[in-house]
């Protein structure tokens, strides 16, 4: 049993190995591999941005999560999202048409904020599942010079985080341990936790929009920490650029809700699910530019790390004393939600 994969992402060395063996073709941009959001190809005179990734955790407001967190990856590899196709796995014995007419409400509603166009999927009733999934698959555009590839991060490039951490995490646990969290924590606080998923929300396509537009080649790469929280996607974008970071954890901003949650489950939110934050390497001159031009539109955002020249110095500092990044296996939630079931 000890070969058993824990839920959640696959290890990195694994995947890496996995992925070393796809073939290269000419048409691909920007292909799979560790830290990237997205793959780019070349279509007559534009490229196109692929996308998927699916739903698992949520069952309220289901999707609402799909749209927003695949369009933040395209808007990543400074590409618009513009199509949407949508795979709906229902759970047999418990699906009700209220059901299927909810979650194509939210999928719905959720495209039209981000003016993407829901052109299709596959939707059926499965058995062997206790909740609805979804897998999407997003298709954005852009011009190749236009395209943010994270391998273009460099040694000195300043770690932007814009927003604070594990906004998506914070919104899925009060959503779905609700009940759980009221023996500890106020009515007023739960519910703002649940709002999360709208306010700040999960979306990081305006912010990375901003930065695009304020930097330009100055803007070396973007990527929004989801599953493996914070930590795992300051890895990732290491990981991706072949550096080292280290990041201050004083700059690393925690919402109380999240930090109180946190606390009464015994979480740490540096591990937690993290869409609704985006991470930037930027050429360390314009740091205050890209600050200043997310401030300006309401979007709270810090100074929180360097690049470094060696890719096996992934530290972080915190009360002025310096140690490893922490290595989530599993994301929080999912540690969470196995602790829960068992």
């Amino acid at each position: 049993m000890s070969d058993i994969l824990p839920a959640g992402k696959l290890p990195p060395e694994l995947l890496a190995s996995l992925l070393a063996t796809i073939p290269d073709d000419p048409s691909i941009v920007i292909g799979a591999g560790l830290g990237r959001d997205a793959a780019a190809v070349r279509y007559g005179d534009h490229v196109l941005v692929l996308k998927t990734d699916p739903i698992t955790f949520a069952t309220d407001e289901i999707g609402w999560y799909g749209p927003n967190v695949n369009a933040n990856d395209i808007a990543c590899m400074g590409a618009t999202p513009r199509w949407m196709l949508v795979t709906a796995l229902l759970p047999e014995g418990s699906t009700t048409p209220e059901l299927v007419k909810h979650v194509f409400g939210t999928l719905r509603d959720a495209c039209a904020a981000l003016n993407i166009s829901l052109v299709g999927g596959h939707t059926e009733i499965t058995t062997g599942l206790d909740r609805v999934m979804l897998t999407g698959m997003m298709v954005g555009d852009a011009h190749e010079e236009d395209l943010i590839d994270p391998r273009s991060a460099k040694p000195g490039d300043a770690l932007i985080l814009a927003r604070g951490i594990a906004i998506e995490g914070t919104s899925l646990i009060a959503r779905e341990m609700g009940s759980r969290l009221a023996e500890s924590l106020d009515a007023d606080q739960i519910e703002r936790a649940r709002n999360f998923l709208h306010a700040p929300g999960i979306s990081v396509v305006r912010a990375a929009t901003i930065l695009r537009e304020t930097l330009g080649r100055d803007l070396h790469a973007l990527h929004d920490p989801t599953e493996g929280g914070l930590a795992t996607g300051i890895r990732e974008i290491a990981i991706a650029a072949g550096t080292g970071v280290v990041v201050d954890r004083e700059q690393i901003t925690v919402y109380p809700e999240t930090q109180a949650i946190c606390e009464v489950l015994e979480l740490d939110p540096l591990g937690l699910i993290a869409s609704g934050a985006l991470l930037a390497a930027v050429e360390a001159p314009r740091v205050e530019d890209a600050l200043t031009a997310l401030r300006q539109d309401g979007i709270p955002a810090t100074r929180m790390g360097t690049l470094l020249d060696d890719p096996s110095v992934v530290r972080m500092a915190a009360n002025g004393h310096a140690g490893e990044l922490p290595i989530f296996a599993v994301d929080e939630i999912a540690r969470l939600f196995a602790r829960v079931s068992n």
